[in-house]
């Protein structure tokens, strides 16, 4: 029989959707996929050159538990460059993709029952992280009228003697909004730590995403090269942490992961010192879309009160449809057959909400959103 913590897991919802439209497309029905926060751009060619050089060169044993030091200076460098912050690459651990960097920050924080404050929605995978190290979740409502931001009033009436870490995620999944520097600010001088998972800055189409860094060094950064880069598959990611914890971090680091592929590593510094002319063009197609699915979207009749300006989603509600948004996003996979996220996946507040991907071309976007209008269409006559 499995353990506690391994039966009370929930499934992460939007694999779910895949996973049956995956189904579908095995029996020969065409399915647009608008439900994966995945980039459908390849790596930069820069990316695939260091990888195929690396291993060539015999690059393909373990490095140092924290990264090799050229891609943590790299990062540094980055931080330098783009927050005007200074990170000791000491304080840097490069990581399989951010996932691990997460359970990390959440194991070297929390004691069992110690407390995570989370915005409601959230990115559907946190609460998971939390509970498995024993953990408790507690949620804080926003709201699609302020831009789905924290209200730091609304997190210090949650705060507790027990309360060790904020999560902070901006620009939002799944939201795709943005939180402002005044209000992260607040949120940085509250007391506890700030765990912020940055990993869609640098998809920002309108005002400019803010690290938490800029604000207080008692923080966690979460980041990656997945949606930036286009790197999913290479799975890279880093934390950067206070010197404090970073003895503890490299010590789990050593004993469950031991380190980052080493090919890839050497691929994320050709990431971050190569790639700009393939990130601006990368950004710039996926702005075309966010805007044409915005007002196709509202179009349709969903709501969308406060435009989203960064990541590559668009949550919309879908009330007027439905407030079963699971059975909702089935519907419209199996009978528009189109994949869609149900806001439920990311906590009870994203109810009645549906989550839109524009990480698809815009051909399918098109062709999608054509679909769900023809279902609307078809669903208003058989009401």
């Amino acid at each position: 029989m499995t353990t506690r913590r391994c039966e009370q897991m929930t499934s992460f919802i939007v694999m779910d959707v895949l996973e049956k439209a995956c189904e579908m497309a095995c029996q020969g029905i065409d399915v647009i996929h608008l439900e994966v926060g995945e980039p459908d751009f390849d790596a930069p060619a820069c990316v695939t050159e260091a990888v195929t050089g690396a291993l060539k060169a015999g690059f393909t044993h373990y490095t140092h538990s924290l990264g090799i030091r050229e891609l943590r200076e790299a990062i540094s460098a980055y931080y330098l460059d783009t927050y005007q912050v200074a990170v000791d690459p000491d304080r840097i651990v490069v990581t399989s993709g951010s996932s691990p960097a997460i359970f990390m920050a959440c194991a070297v924080l929390l004691e069992a029952g110690d407390e995570a404050i989370l915005p409601d929605p959230y990115y559907a995978c946190y609460p998971n992280f939390i509970n498995f190290v024993q953990g408790r979740c507690v949620t804080v409502p926003v709201y699609e009228d302020d831009g789905f931001q924290y209200r730091p009033e609304a997190i210090a009436e949650k705060l507790t003697a027990r309360t060790k870490v904020i999560f902070v995620n901006s620009p939002a999944n799944p939201t795709g909004t943005l939180l402002s520097s005044e209000r992260m600010q607040t949120i940085a001088n509250m007391g506890p730590y700030v765990l912020s998972d940055e990993i869609y800055h640098g998809l920002v189409y309108e005002g400019r995403a803010h690290s938490i860094l800029e604000f207080t060094d008692k923080a966690f950064v979460v980041n990656g090269f997945s949606k930036l880069f286009a790197m999913t598959g290479l799975r890279l990611g880093y934390m950067i942490a206070p010197p404090q914890f970073m003895r503890s971090i490299q010590k789990m680091h050593q004993n469950f992961f031991i380190s980052a592929n080493a090919a890839v590593q050497k691929a994320g510094i050709a990431a971050l010192t190569q790639s700009q002319a393939d990130v601006a063009r990368m950004t710039a197609i996926y702005d075309e879309r966010r805007r044409y699915m915005i007002q196709r979207l509202r179009q349709l009749g969903f709501r969308i009160a406060v435009e989203p300006t960064g990541a590559f989603y668009v949550f919309v509600n879908a009330r007027h449809l439905s407030n079963d948004s699971y059975a909702l996003a089935f519907d419209i996979l199996e009978n528009a057959h189109v994949g869609v996220t149900p806001g439920i996946d990311f906590g009870p507040n994203g109810e009645g909400y549906l989550r839109f991907s524009y990480a698809n071309s815009i051909e399918n976007i098109k062709e999608g959103l054509d679909r769900l209008e023809r279902y609307l269409r078809l669903r208003v006559k058989s009401i």
